[in-house]
């Protein structure tokens, strides 16, 4: 197997191509690839019409969304935690400018297994008596050919281009995350590209890795590249910084904030 290419920010984010689904790791504000979306935003041709799958979605998928580049969202949570909702999702998703695909954690779940078993749905529970079905008719129920019972058939869940924001990873593309995971292993399976970017990049880890390097396309230095989320135990979450972009978007003013973000030294 080729060693994955180590990367600048700017030379990993055109990576990602328009009409991509997009998947990025981390889990509430914890640990999210920041610095990457800030170099998708830098990019004088930004892709458009992105799909974002995310297991939760939170700052940095926001921007992606204010700037206009998410056709779609697949996440069982987009908010900002303990600071309250996502402004400019809520305002995209009021107004009708995108489209949600409404998932629970059980269809993330059983859809990412799908795929990393090979086979186009995964069957459970989940869902049955819900309203859910009603909303996703593109989810089937089946029925169980050994025991009769009716199930969901969950489809199988992909993403072109994953990106992963690691404590530390390796010339190998191993990488270490700490022990709040969230789905970021099962992300590094499903996706054709999986691009890991670290706080520290060392020759090669010795201790337990979280992703393995055979799944890692790229690897990126990016110093801080959570924040203004966390990345324990490095840094604790730049709450200062969430309010200023949650103060800007109630005074309707994401243009100017962005405008300032993409030439602070934030990240």
């Amino acid at each position: 197997m080729p060693l994955p290419e180590l990367l600048s920010l700017s030379d990993a984010a055109q990576l990602v191509k328009s009409g991509d689904t997009l998947g990025l790791g981390g889990l509430m504000m914890y640990r999210r690839p920041v610095a990457f979306v800030k170099a998708l935003l830098q990019r004088p041709n930004r892709p458009t019409d992105l799909t974002l799958l995310c297991f939760t979605a939170g700052f940095e998928s926001d921007l992606l969304v204010g700037a206009g580049m998410v056709k779609r969202v697949r996440s069982c949570y987009f908010g900002l935690e303990a600071f309250g909702l996502a402004p400019m999702f809520t305002e995209a998703a009021n107004a009708g400018q995108i489209s949600i695909c409404e998932e629970t954690e059980a269809s993330l779940a059983l859809g990412f297994r799908a795929t990393m078993g090979g086979v186009g749905f995964m069957p459970g529970f989940a869902w049955l008596g819900t309203d859910l079905l009603r909303l996703r008719p593109d989810v089937k129920t089946i029925q169980d050919p050994y025991t009769g019972e009716t199930l969901v058939a969950f489809p199988a869940l992909h993403c072109d281009v994953a990106v992963i924001h690691a404590v530390k990873a390796d010339r190998y593309g191993n990488a270490i995350l700490n022990n709040n995971l969230g789905v970021d292993l099962e992300l590094s399976m499903i996706a054709g590209t999986v691009i890991v970017t670290a706080e520290e990049v060392v020759e090669k880890i010795t201790e337990e890795v979280h992703i393995p390097g055979v799944r890692v396309t790229a690897v990126v230095h990016a110093p801080g590249g959570a924040a203004p989320t966390s990345c324990y135990p490095l840094y604790p979450i730049r709450g200062f910084e969430v309010l200023r972009y949650i103060d800007a978007c109630n005074r309707h003013d994401f243009v100017g904030y962005l405008d300032s973000f993409l030439v602070s030294g934030v990240i």
